[in-house]
């Protein structure tokens, strides 16, 4: 089903700037609204699926079509579960395209954009979870998990692509550096359990930015966690 968003949550974007919500002033706050508005006047939100089952072992979890997601963090977040829902999303080339232009011309507005761009990624994310989950009513759901978070390295992206046979469906690639393109994009591995499931939050420990996060530097966090 096609994705559309009609607005971002500023607070969100806000964060991704690294400017705490509550500390953003009125004119800030406006700078943020116009280029949410950009933003959402180029992007082109595609995504793709497939659901699979997994099996547990010594290195990893093993998806059942053969690819092996190494790792013991991703192992352990998807305790409990017996299948997994594969997905990617892009806001598509438009949207770097936006940015690439700013960056010529204002880096502070390109750094804007590119934060908007970043939270209209996440949300595009939060509907494909919407609808992956809707075909599993009464089934529990860890939170999405992405190749670079924890240990699970970035090199597994054109596995996971190829698999959904994103460069085709979504136009969705991953460069040589195992990057995504469109930049704008996102890899995600969803448990699905049958049962109850204990709940699971993000962790600052597993968070790949943990090093240099300015949230934890001042004794807080960014708000996913």
């Amino acid at each position: 089903m096609p994705i559309t968003l009609t607005h971002l949550n500023i607070d969100e974007v806000l964060r991704y700037m690294g400017c705490p919500p509550e500390g953003a002033d009125r004119t800030l706050r406006a700078q943020a609204e116009a280029c949410s508005l950009e933003v959402l006047s180029v992007i082109r939100p595609r995504w793709s699926w497939r659901a699979v089952g997994i099996a547990f072992e010594a290195e990893g979890v093993r998806l059942e079509h053969g690819l092996l997601l190494p790792g013991a963090d991703l192992k352990a977040h998807l305790s409990g579960c017996e299948r997994a829902a594969v997905f990617c999303a892009t806001l598509g080339a438009e949207t770097d395209g936006l940015i690439r232009r700013a960056e010529r011309l204002d880096m502070a507005r390109a750094l804007m954009l590119d934060c908007c761009a970043s939270a209209a990624a996440e949300a595009v994310c939060d509907q494909a979870e919407a609808e992956i989950q809707a075909h599993f009513p009464a089934c529990s759901f860890p939170f999405r998990y992405s190749p670079g978070y924890g240990d699970l390295p970035l090199e597994v992206q054109g596995e996971l692509l190829e698999l959904l046979d994103a460069p085709r469906r979504v136009g969705l690639c991953a460069t040589k550096s195992h990057l995504l393109t469109p930049r704008k994009s996102v890899t995600a591995i969803m448990g699905i359990a049958g049962g109850k499931l204990e709940q699971k939050k993000r962790s600052c420990l597993g968070c790949p930015a943990r090093e240099s996060c300015p949230y934890r530097k001042a004794g807080g966090h960014c708000g996913i966690s």
